[in-house]
């Protein structure tokens, strides 16, 4: 082997040696250069300021040289700043126990006030609030209010809160309140040429709210029938407002066999249903309905189909079954009757 070629086997060689030693030196944990730096009789920060950078990162790696740069005060630190989330929420105890709406009404349109002027000026309205009520038992009325279409208007929000509490009871005394506003941004749409919303969806709002008071919870809202066969079987769910278009959507515009709103109804009789049912007593001739009498339907049966057996939840204690039968009158009319546990009863006219 030459001379040249062993140089340059040697030179490799010591390359490679420094390259892995560079990296052990920048493998180098926090605690493995304090060690070394007690070793080095430095103990404080004063003494390892009083280091040479360059000689310290040659020994130490990269690590040491920033550990030095914090001692002599040369490192920067960027602060980052977080803003805590902003609650819009007011509070406030009365110093004596109140009995009557006219105290808690005059603070809560102050705490509206103050909340519209909050959100205004940032740019955002209210979509929810949020009712707290103490009592003195230690009791709380919590209630949430949803606003139809977000808005700061005082006035609005209050005759919200206001025509909720006219008619609200208690039998304890009120000690504390409190009013919670979650805001959003507004809401800016643009509707096609077919479609609408609601003229006045606070005015509707208000009304719904009324009604409630009136009547309950529990029978204000929009009815949707149940996953069942059972007539007249629904169930009630607050009332939302949803902007439909009436063009139809599916890709054959011509047919509209896609489309709910532009869809030709097809020429089916309708059922007047009498609710509740009018009991009915039926005779007989040979298993067959022969004479009905309600009171409202009476007479011969001429025609008659039926019976159409239906049933269901059979695997609880709702279950249910009824035999159906659509008859036609010697006076022409059709009444759908329907018999259940033995006893008849009348379901309605067709039209």
């Amino acid at each position: 082997m030459e001379r040249s070629d062993w140089l340059n086997i040697e030179a490799e060689n010591v390359q490679r040696s420094t390259s892995n030693a560079q990296r052990l030196i920048a493998e180098k944990s926090v605690q493995e250069i304090l060690t070394i730096l007690h070793k080095w009789g430095i103990h404080t920060l004063g003494k390892l300021a009083a280091l040479d950078k360059e000689q310290l990162g040659a020994r130490l790696g990269p690590k040491a040289v920033r550990m030095w740069e914090r001692a002599s005060g040369q490192f920067n630190r960027v602060l980052k700043l977080v803003r805590p989330p902003e609650s819009f929420a007011e509070t406030f105890e009365f110093e004596n126990e109140i009995e009557t709406a006219q105290p808690l009404l005059f603070i809560l349109r102050r705490f509206l006030e103050q909340l519209a002027i909050r959100l205004g000026a940032i740019y955002l309205v209210t979509k929810e609030l949020a009712l707290q009520i103490t009592f003195t038992d230690k009791k709380i009325y919590e209630r949430v209010f949803k606003i139809p279409q977000p808005t700061n208007d005082a006035d609005l929000l209050f005759r919200m809160l206001h025509t909720h509490l006219e008619n609200f009871k208690s039998e304890h005394a009120i000690i504390a309140v409190s009013l919670e506003a979650h805001p959003t941004k507004p809401v800016r749409e643009q509707f096609g040429l077919f479609e609408t919303t609601l003229r006045n969806s606070h005015q509707l709002s208000e009304t719904l709210a009324r009604l409630i008071a009136v009547l309950g919870a529990d029978r204000v809202g929009t009815p949707v029938l149940e996953e069942t066969h059972r007539p007249d079987a629904f169930r009630l769910e607050p009332f939302t407002w949803a902007v439909e278009s009436a063009v139809p959507s599916g890709k054959n515009r011509q047919s509209g066999s896609d489309s709910h709103a532009l869809r030709t109804a097809h020429a089916t009789l309708a059922l007047r249903r009498f609710r509740p049912a009018v009991s009915a007593s039926v005779f007989l001739d040979k298993d067959r309905a022969a004479h009905v009498r309600s009171a409202d339907i009476r007479g011969n049966v001429i025609a008659q189909r039926g019976p159409y057996l239906i049933s269901g939840n059979w695997w609880d204690e709702k279950s249910w079954a009824r035999a159906e039968w659509d008859l036609e009158m010697e006076n022409g009319e059709l009444v759908r009757a329907h018999q259940s546990e033995g006893t008849w009863k009348v379901d309605g006219i067709y039209d």
